[in-house]
């Protein structure tokens, strides 16, 4: 079961000490308060407006300190060697997205439980760090533990901000992608993404014969398990807009079905099932309704279906292939896939199916569509000689492809729409495995599966 992590609003500029445990201090509720509330609980936040280009920033991160090396479930050190992880955990995180240059605990003296709020700045001015993230470790006479960060800029020897949460032993992960979060956001002025879920469909066996189970895992790779069995082939999955659930495509029985499982319970729920063939079942923004496809009489068009289940309404009624439907971020509109003109490419509807027209001009074939969460682009798969990942404005204009490899498909975006998703399939093997690359093209990287992945989705960021 997913939890919230509690939220440390009283982190005082004392001393790390005052960041208390819940009870005294710390306030339960989601992650994301806006600054209104925090303050009227009494919370501070920093603030340094400056509009500089953080590309190849340098961050030194040191191992977060603890005021006493205490036992705690969530490792077999204790939380001495657990602040080293929580430090790692970050610098990977900062250093994976590709727009920072972070140096890890590993190759930094750990600073003392008084100096997180008081840092040293001649030591690491000396070593060339422009950022710094300070943070600790606590744990608490319930089992919980407190971890806090700060981020401080080392030419100004002030502190830009800070936060802190209060977690389970087996959450210790999550305050370190929130911190990690923290970090990114407060210096790139993009929306966060670490403390993130994404969703797969597992490959083993020979590629004429493939078990494809759905899975789950962290946004790093980390906290990997198993959804399914793989006694019915699965597909195509997607995070519901609250997280809370996942659509998924299942060959229960050899028939295809849309289920809906919920992350929380682990229970399942079947929202339509047919003989005929269907396809990607995606979310509306409002998380009320599902679009799928289904194929009937040679004809394939796209559905919509109350994601508790019920009567299905067809929104395309067009000789051929319609396919991959993806709602924009207001709701308003479709984006999909056709072959209507002789072949793939993609299209745009009102989300009632009126307005169909299509936008893709470019040569070659187009498809997958995916709809960025910023509204500004849509991601899709390019097969023009090979297969590649590219993205384009709503409109159809301003072609960029992304990758560059065999065959890339699939995209999906990360919830802040900077990094995209796929993946890739070797020639012969017919191996396949995750990748992101971010909207530059240039910071491409291989994401850690244990068996072969294909069908990625991105959840949001968690609560």
């Amino acid at each position: 079961m997913t939890k919230c992590l509690v939220l440390v609003l009283a982190l005082f500029a004392a001393a790390p000490a005052l960041a208390q445990e819940a009870g005294g201090g710390a306030v339960e509720a989601d992650i994301g308060l806006s600054l209104e509330q925090i303050e009227e609980e009494g919370g501070l936040t920093g603030s340094v407006t400056d509009e500089s280009d953080w590309q190849d920033l340098g961050i030194a991160i040191p191992a977060f300190a603890t005021d006493s090396d205490q036992p705690t479930p969530a490792n077999a050190g204790g939380t001495a060697a657990l602040g080293l992880d929580l430090a790692r955990v970050i610098t990977a995180d900062l250093r994976n997205n590709g727009l920072f240059q972070p140096v890890g605990p590993d190759a930094l003296p750990r600073p003392s439980y008084p100096q997180v709020t008081n840092p040293s700045f001649p030591v690491w001015t000396g070593r060339g760090a422009e950022m710094l993230v300070h943070g600790y470790v606590r744990a608490g006479a319930d089992g919980r533990l407190t971890v806090g960060c700060y981020l401080y800029d080392v030419a100004l020897r002030e502190e830009l901000d800070r936060s802190g949460w209060v977690v389970q032993p087996a959450d210790w992960r999550r305050a370190a992608h929130k911190c990690a979060d923290l970090v990114y956001s407060r210096l790139s002025g993009e929306d966060p993404f670490f403390d993130s879920k994404i969703a797969y469909i597992a490959e083993t066996g020979p590629k004429d014969n493939r078990v494809k189970r759905l899975a789950i895992m962290d946004s790093d790779g980390a906290n990997h398990r198993f959804i399914t069995n793989g006694q019915a082939m699965a597909l195509t999955p997607r995070y519901s807009p609250d997280y809370s659930k996942i659509a998924y495509l299942s060959y229960l029985n050899g028939k295809p079905s849309i289920y809906v499982y919920d992350i929380g319970t682990g229970r399942q729920q079947l929202v339509t099932t047919s003989t005929n063939q269907t396809y990607a079942p995606r979310w509306s923004p409002d998380g009320r309704y599902i679009l799928y496809s289904m194929a009937i009489a040679g004809n394939t068009d796209i559905y919509r279906v109350p994601a508790s289940g019920g009567t299905s309404q067809r929104l395309t009624n067009s000789p051929g292939i319609d396919v991959g439907g993806s709602y924009s971020p207001d709701g308003r509109r479709i984006v999909f896939e056709s072959d209507r003109s002789g072949s793939q490419q993609i299209y745009v509807m009102d989300a009632d199916g009126s307005n169909q027209r299509r936008i893709s001009f470019f040569g070659g074939r187009a498809a997958t569509p995916e709809w960025s969460p910023r509204g500004d682009q849509v991601a899709f798969t390019h097969i023009a000689g090979d297969i590649r990942v590219a993205v384009m404005s709503p409109g159809g204009g301003g072609l960029r492809h992304l990758t560059n490899g065999w065959q890339d498909e699939a995209p999906t975006w990360s919830p802040n729409g900077r990094i995209i998703q796929f993946f890739r399939t070797e020639r012969n093997s017919g191996d396949s495995s995750l990748w992101q690359v971010d909207l530059t093209g240039r910071n491409l990287r291989r994401l850690p599966t244990p068996v072969g992945a294909s069908d990625p989705a991105w959840g949001p960021v968690l609560p």
